[in-house]
């Protein structure tokens, strides 16, 4: 305790050297209390600490329901803030059975065997470090939750708790128990480790975010676009990619934020469960590292979307969302080696993030793939330079100081002393395509599966109408103008349009269908215009 007076201030933990009269200035206040927290031994213990780290990445979740309810239409604002919120207690359920067993469970870090996957404390069974549990779990929750936003729309609630499931309870398990248990084949904190080094990732730029970003694109390849994003009413390709209007960008822009700071938990929280010296260090270079990356390659992704578009079309443009979604990528790339890397490579790793994630958004458009958030472009793309990255950048003293060795540093360090020494990058690589390949193993079936079964892809009238109201009729009727009868008859109504269509492209004049209490009429002279301009009013 710190109190006033002719005395000194006593506790515990030490004695405040400076005397506080009832005169004393602001300034000898604070002497005070700097003296006091540097003579105390230890004010907050690791396990606090990490729990606390463990809640600033859960807040994460929040920022992703942010973006993600920001960048869909208002009529799946509901569908997609709940997606969000099932990934959180899904995984919570399939990491507490299964997924902290088969990561970590029987881990043994003084031994050099090698093994698959963990093989005890199912249920949390003789599990003592609570706070590493739930540090680790929001880290998984945080992988599910990056697919989220790439189906939003058009994702069935069936096919997503089974993927969610699939992914935190068997497939991120593995991957992270090859990558950061001591006893997995790639791990860097293995006493014999992969070639003398082993896969360097600090917080997760590949166990995280690379794997949830292939994820989202196997999905959205089998799940297909959303109606009418590259294809009109009757499946002809259009000339440009329609481009839906974002719900709010001031959510965006709140879940951008979320997401910044809940990055320092998952970077900065990452130095604190280190096995060697130098955690604090570390720790506090992860902070510094991780700002810059996510400044400069959000800088750099706005101004070359701007110069893009002033050459391509005359109208240069500050677009919010290449900002944004840079910053992010930025945050994500730097993941990987934020406790390894010097100040100056994080300026770069960002930078070069900005420049990858530009391409990877066009690029994913201009190969017709649908990705209502831009996850796969932010997440895989930034996950999987960010992983390369530590290949190049990893600093010797910086290695040492977190893993204990550094007799394979980055390639740029190696040149710079007259060897070139590619080891590190030749594993990050190795580890790279190891979590790609596992993904696409598992994953890719099991969507093509849930294809199959018709799991997978929402109603199309359910789509058209929003998924607020197929799937929450009850809370979404008094901001939609569609009456709830509409929806018991959907299906009907479905079979009527592609009947009148196929009457249309036979050459018939009038047809009219009777669905529900309604008589529909469609004439097949409304032209392409006047037809598109009927179905923005109604949506």
């Amino acid at each position: 305790m710190i109190s006033t007076g002719s005395s000194t201030s006593t506790n515990a933990y030490g004695t405040c050297s400076v005397q506080l009269g009832e005169n004393s200035s602001a300034k000898e206040l604070l002497e005070c209390v700097s003296d006091y927290l540097q003579n105390q031994e230890a004010p907050f213990s690791s396990t606090l600490v990490l729990t606390f780290a463990g809640a600033i990445v859960f807040l994460m979740q929040a920022g992703f329901a942010m973006v993600c309810a920001g960048a869909v239409r208002t009529k799946n604002v509901q569908n997609a803030m709940l997606k969000n919120l099932l990934d959180a207690c899904g995984a919570s359920l399939a990491f507490f059975s299964i997924g902290y067993a088969l990561g970590f469970g029987g881990m043994e870090p003084e031994s050099s065997k090698k093994t698959f996957v963990g093989h005890s404390q199912f249920f949390l069974m003789d599990v003592d470090d609570y706070a590493f549990w739930l540090f680790q779990y929001a880290f998984s929750a945080a992988s599910a939750t990056i697919v989220a936003g790439t189906l939003a729309e058009r994702c069935q609630m069936t096919a997503y708790l089974c993927y969610s499931l699939m992914l935190t309870g068997w497939v991120y398990p593995v991957i992270l128990h090859s990558i950061w248990n001591p006893n997995g084949w790639l791990s860097a904190y293995s006493v014999d480790p992969l070639w003398g080094s082993g896969l360097v990732d600090f917080a997760g730029s590949g166990v995280v975010h690379v794997t949830g970003g292939i994820t989202a694109l196997f999905a959205t390849m089998v799940l297909g676009p959303r109606r009418g994003r590259f294809h009109d009413d009757l499946g002809h390709d259009l000339a440009r990619p329609r481009e839906f209007q974002a719900h709010s960008p001031a959510l965006q822009m709140l879940g951008t934020f979320i997401l910044w700071f809940g990055f320092y938990g998952f970077n900065i929280g990452s130095a604190l469960i280190s096995t060697k010296q130098g955690s604090d260090e570390a720790a506090a270079l992860a902070g510094v590292n991780t700002t810059l990356s996510g400044s400069a390659a959000g800088i750099v992704a706005l101004f070359l979307n701007l110069w893009y578009l002033e050459k391509t079309t005359g109208e240069p443009l500050f677009d919010l969302k290449y900002a944004m979604n840079g910053a992010i990528c930025g945050l994500v790339a730097i993941s990987g080696g934020c406790g390894v890397f010097e100040p100056w490579a994080a300026v770069v790793t960002g930078a070069v993030a900005g420049v990858i994630y530009l391409l990877g958004s066009r690029g994913l458009v201009s190969m017709r793939l649908d990705d209502a958030v831009d996850a796969i472009p932010v997440h895989l793309c930034g996950g999987a330079w960010g992983i390369l990255a530590v290949g190049l950048f990893a600093a010797p003293e910086r290695l040492l100081s977190v893993y204990g060795r550094n007799n394979h540093p980055g390639l740029v360090y190696s040149i710079r002393e007259g060897d070139i020494d590619g080891v590190l990058f030749g594993i990050q690589l190795i580890g790279l395509m190891f979590i790609m390949g596992w993904v696409m193993i598992i994953m890719l079936p099991f969507f093509v599966w849930l294809n199959w079964k018709g799991w997978f892809r929402s109603d199309p009238l359910e789509e058209i109408l929003g998924l607020d109201l197929s799937y929450h009729v009850g809370l979404a009727l008094h901001t939609n103008n569609v009456h709830p009868e509409y929806v018991g008859s959907e299906k009907d109504v479905v079979d009527e349009i592609i009947s009148t269509r196929q009457r249309k492209v036979n050459g018939s004049t009038t047809t009219k269908a009777t669905s529900g209490t309604e008589e529909l009429e469609y004439i097949p002279e409304v032209s392409d215009e006047d037809l598109s301009e009927m179905k923005e009013e109604c949506l």
